[in-house]
């Protein structure tokens, strides 16, 4: 195959270098060199950059460069500001997601597989309720209430959702983002055929699904995101910006927790009285039920004024207390199936077989050494039954 020189200058610039960049040439001296078509780096030498790059060693053999948008363009809904605040770790998790998009792109053949793929089907103008958006999310993703309420912990949630997601044409990866990064829960990229959900692996799961759902209404509105614990930049948004942040936040209290089920519930059990003082216990209960967070139940219980400002916060903050973060560890073959998700690593697996990728390249599809692909492999297997 055929290397495109064009293409490592497209991805040194993608990833932030400029030409003759120290940082770069330390570890690739003969870099311009190869940018300008003379000489040729070793396979070694390729993955090595498509790492420091992070995109797939693939890419670099594509005829042209990869019709994606700058990171940033696709944040429209964000100003300046908060994107200047985003700290190096997220934004090399940013480019990473935009590598997995490269390569959904590359093993679909430009084209995503789903029947009807949710952000093309759906186009809710920006004056729509909340709850029209809610009922038609909820509706095409074709979970009843009574699936939910069947899932017996937030493990089994997550997944079914994900799964939900994955045959609505969203794909959802997952990292760990460290202590440091604790503010962020998530981001989404978006694109016309391959919109990504990027979930922080170090939340509660329960947070985790919530960011499913605030990162879903981005995407509707044809929009990249990202998920913070801090929500006062909403703030200084104006208009459409301003409208589309707040439905990103309310779409999963009323998308996982139906306003009916809920009024039902609460009224069954208050009488819609002012919740008594075991208010925290009985929240604690419905969330479980629906496996979602406490504080997602205790904000709609705050919207109707069932409890107190105060009350609220005081809750809020000591449910921060008691959240476990996730630490790294584990078996770290399941984790990558985990990261990465059992669908698109079996279909990077599929094209392998199917003789349109080299072992090589399935390795930089899944970023990981060759020699560990058929481990991997083997635990997908396991995995799966």
């Amino acid at each position: 195959m055929s290397l495109n020189a064009d293409i490592i200058v497209w991805a040194r610039e993608k990833a932030g270098y400029k030409p003759a960049d120290p940082r770069i040439l330390k570890d690739f001296p003969k870099l311009d060199d190869w940018e300008r078509g003379n000489g040729r780096p070793t396979y070694p030498q390729l993955e090595r950059l498509a790492d420091k790059f992070k995109v797939p060693v693939s890419v670099f053999y594509f005829p042209e460069r990869p019709d994606f948008p700058d990171i940033e363009e696709t944040f429209r809904t964000l100003g300046t500001a908060i994107l200047d605040e985003i700290p190096p770790k997220i934004r090399l998790l940013l480019r990473k997601a935009q590598a997995l998009q490269i390569g959904l792109d590359e093993l679909n053949f430009g084209r995503n597989p789903a029947a009807q793929v949710i952000t093309k089907e759906l186009h809710p103008p920006i004056s729509s309720s909340v709850d029209t958006i809610a009922n038609d999310v909820r509706s095409f993703l074709g979970i009843s209430l009574d699936d939910q309420l069947g899932w017996k912990d937030a493990d089994i949630a997550f997944n079914e959702w994900r799964k939900a997601l994955y045959i609505s044409g969203v794909y959802v990866f997952k990292d760990a983002f460290g202590q440091e990064n604790s503010l962020y829960s998530g981001f989404s990229l978006y694109d016309y055929e391959f919109p990504v959900i990027y979930v922080n692996n170090s939340t509660a799961r329960t947070r985790q699904i919530f960011t499913l759902f605030h990162e879903l209404a981005h995407l509707l509105f044809n929009t990249s995101g990202i998920d913070t614990d801090n929500d006062d930049f909403i703030d200084t948004l104006q208009d459409d910006n301003h409208r589309i942040e707040v439905i990103c936040n309310q779409l999963a209290a009323k998308a996982l927790v139906p306003d009916e089920f809920f009024n039902e519930y609460f009224e069954e059990v208050f009488g819609y009285r002012r919740i008594r003082e075991d208010s925290r216990e009985l929240a604690s209960d419905i969330a479980g039920e629906l496996n979602v967070s406490r504080e997602m139940i205790y904000r709609k219980l705050l919207d109707r004024e069932l409890i107190s400002q105060a009350e609220y916060r005081d809750a809020a903050n000591a449910w921060a207390e008691q959240r476990i973060t996730r630490k790294g560890g584990g078996n770290r073959y399941y984790n990558w199936i985990a990261y990465l998700g059992r669908e698109y690593i079996t279909l990077a697996f599929q094209r392998y077989y199917q003789n349109q990728i080299t072992f090589e390249q399935l390795g930089d599809f899944l970023d990981i050494k060759p020699k560990n692909l058929n481990r991997l492999e083997d635990y997908l297997i396991r995995s799966n039954t």
